[in-house]
């Protein structure tokens, strides 16, 4: 099975300019996995200290959140293309 990860442009200075990736991984844990071996930078902006995914990083697969497929457990398919995308926030007036 063959999924396709897009890596949004604020998380590219942690994957050497990789902007996207495909990779074989079943699910949100298999995936963090393989972005884990190919960017180590990259562990500390997904993966709470607990292992967790950060509250702030928001996962699409096939641009539907992934916390209304069932969740980081949802089992991707063939041919997924999976977004992660980081909220930003913050600024001045």
């Amino acid at each position: 099975m063959s999924i396709t990860v897009q890596i949004p442009t604020a998380l590219r200075r942690h994957t050497a300019g990789v902007g996207s990736l495909n990779c074989a991984a079943a699910n949100l844990g298999e995936l963090f996995s393989v972005l884990d071996e190919k960017f180590p930078e990259l562990k500390p902006h997904l993966r709470d200290e607990a292992g967790q995914v950060r509250r702030f990083l928001n996962v699409y697969v096939n641009e539907e959140d992934i916390r209304f497929l069932g969740g980081p457990g949802y089992t991707f398919q063939d041919g997924d293309e999976i977004l992660l995308v980081p909220s930003i926030a913050g600024g001045a007036l």
